[in-house]
């Protein structure tokens, strides 16, 4: 169905190519996972099954990429569309109409489709993807979760032979992005459609993968069974992790195969606890009581009490459209506030001036570079100073603190997603904000990635801050937070230390404490610590 013969692409004054002397073939029905770090090439080798790389790109392209028997390099993008469906990182940038009705069908239109054809594939992909409650909402007031499902049913419509799906999951909640996996794995197996997938949070799909397509970094690809890429792959979920920690074989590649396997490890633990967190600072830094915000007739966030505290990381939690975006922005200052008040230190950041709410919340949005709009790093640095009045200097030396080595005439748009983060983060950071609300910070980032994040996260809470963090990513949680709020319809439906709201939970637990349920156990660098502790015990 696809096929790469020897594929060479550079990037316009690029020193190494994006892809080097790459070949694959892949059948009809395959599911294809494609990982790797951020930056390695992934949305490139995605972009080029249909020829989006290089006509939209430039660059250089050497080889032959072929779908169908059809060659990329002969016929432009959309004479592809009936071909291959393409959903990319951004739902939004790709929306074309205003409601999700008008979406779905707008594909079909373009492909000259019958209109009683239109009418029933629209019905189909409303009930295959959950989203039929939906179908006359406007797009832009969506949640990032529920666009994203409209992006995907919107090229499902038009029956794609093959679907090209770029990080697919990353703005859904736990119980949605399974809805959607679900509904991606059936196209497989029932309609033989071929998919390829690229997605950070392996452990979300690596159980559904037929194939596993790795890019090292040097534009080489390695293509094999998951299972067996797995061994030693750099990209690995944390059932893999603890599968290499525990001596298993074969590896297993989902919490099911992990459990039959548990067995020893168990007895192994059985004498061992997680190490206590350390106690938090405790001072109150924020307080909300009775907070409301309402969309018009829609209430988003239902007379909310909650207290945030000094040395504290905090994840909110909760489906797509539970709230936690708006009592976020309700919180700094910035968002509609229908009742209730919100007191930092004092003051009510809703009710002072910009640079005086900057210098009490910090608030960095979901598409961190939608604060980013000047042409070079150090002039974003630059303005961060003078818009949070303090000295010259002080966002590019956060900024060198929390990511070191990004250069400073570099445009803020041909950073990574990590890097516009930390960009973003140190700008905010420069008002010296006590309390720091960060709302999806994950989105794009890698396993590494992820890790220096947490340090950043738990950085900031030992300098006394409170910090909350807005996110679907159950592995950042179990790594991060101290503490953990769940929301639903616009309320707090749980709230405690995390290891009692997830171990519990079937949607917001992750990989180890399903494994390991209902020892509280949440890492697999709390197993390690554990073993070796138990190990040295053993040799004293």
């Amino acid at each position: 169905m696809i096929s790469f013969e020897q594929v060479t692409f550079h990037y316009p004054g690029a020193e190494r190519p994006a892809l080097a002397d790459v070949g694959l073939h892949i059948g009809e029905g395959e599911l294809c996972l494609v990982t790797g770090a951020t930056g390695v090439g992934k949305s490139t080798l995605l972009g080029a099954v249909n020829g989006l790389v290089p006509r939209f790109t430039g660059g250089r392209l050497r080889g032959r990429v072929s779908v169908a028997g059809q060659d990329t390099a002969h016929y432009p993008p959309q004479e592809f569309a009936h071909l291959v469906g393409v959903v990319g990182q951004d739902p939004l940038a790709g929306f074309v109409t205003d409601t999700v009705e008008d979406e779905l069908a707008y594909g079909m239109e373009q492909l000259g489709l019958p209109s009683d054809v239109m009418r029933k594939r629209v019905e189909e992909t409303l009930d295959l993807l959950g989203i039929a409650e939906l179908r006359r909402r406007a797009l832009r007031t969506l949640s990032g979760g529920q666009q994203q499902r409209v992006a995907i049913g919107s090229v499902l419509t038009a029956h794609p032979r093959v679907l090209v799906l770029d990080e697919p999951t990353s703005a859904l909640d736990p119980t949605a992005a399974e809805e959607v996996l679900a509904a991606v794995v059936r196209l497989v197996h029932d309609l033989g459609t071929t998919v390829l997938l690229a997605e950070h949070r392996v452990e979300r799909v690596l159980q559904y993968a037929d194939r596993l397509l790795h890019l090292v970094g040097d534009g080489t690809v390695r293509d094999g069974p998951p299972a067996e890429l797995m061994a030693d792959s750099d990209v690995a979920p944390p059932v893999v992790r603890l599968g290499r920690l525990a001596g298993w074989r074969p590896l297993p590649l989902s919490v099911r195969d992990a459990r039959r396997a548990a067995g020893p490890l168990r007895k192994r633990l059985a004498r061992s606890a997680p190490a206590a967190a350390a106690p938090t600072a405790g001072k109150t830094l924020l307080t909300g009581a009775r907070v409301t915000v309402a969309y018009g007739g829609t209430i988003a966030v239902r007379e909310v009490d909650l207290e945030l505290r000094a040395g504290e990381v905090v994840a909110l939690m909760g489906r797509n459209g539970s709230g936690k975006s708006s009592l976020l922005w309700a919180l700094q200052g910035s968002g509609p506030r229908r009742s209730g008040t919100v007191d930092v230190l004092g003051s009510d950041p809703g009710k002072v001036s910009a640079r005086a709410a900057r210098a009490l919340v910090g608030l960095v949005p979901q598409t961190a570079s939608d604060l980013l709009y000047l042409e070079t790093v150090d002039a974003e640095c630059a303005q961060g100073d003078t818009e949070s009045g303090t000295a010259a200097g002080v966002s590019r030396a956060l900024l060198d603190s929390i990511a070191p080595g990004i250069p400073g005439d570099r445009h803020p748009r041909d950073l990574s997603e990590g890097q516009q983060l930390a960009l973003v983060l140190a700008v905010q950071l420069g008002a010296a904000p006590g309390t720091v609300l960060l709302d999806e910070p994950t989105r794009g980032l890698d396993y590494r990635a992820k890790a220096r994040f947490t340090e950043i996260v738990r950085r900031l809470a030992a300098e006394g801050r409170a910090v909350v963090v807005a996110t679907h990513d159950v592995e950042f949680v179990a790594g991060a937070a101290d503490r953990v709020i769940v929301m639903a319809e616009g309320e707090i439906v749980a709230d405690g230390p995390t290891a009692e709201v997830v171990v519990s939970s079937p949607a917001f637990a992750p990989q180890v404490a399903k494994v390991l349920a209902p020892d509280p156990w949440l890492t697999v660098e709390q197993i390690a610590a554990a073993l070796a502790a138990a190990a040295e015990e053993a040799t004293a």
